[in-house]
């Protein structure tokens, strides 16, 4: 289960920055402009997005030691 939960959030997070919908118009970047200009730029999208890819390659790691105990 804490496998699964790792992939769905390292998915989340990996896809979230590059998502218009929710990452354009989300209620916090809108309600304090400062934060909006930062999380528009290129190079936090992209620490989202490998924090994202961390959490999966973590899932990953901890889906093989899993198996490995069986």
């Amino acid at each position: 289960m804490r496998v699964l939960l790792r992939m769905y959030i390292g998915l989340a997070v990996c896809v979230a920055p590059w998502w218009p919908m929710f990452w354009d118009q989300n209620p916090l970047f809108l309600q304090f402009p400062t934060l909006s200009i930062y999380a528009a730029n290129g190079a936090v999208r992209g620490i989202v997005s490998g924090l994202g890819l961390l959490n999966l390659w973590i899932a990953f790691q901890d889906a093989v030691r899993h198996g490995a105990d069986e």
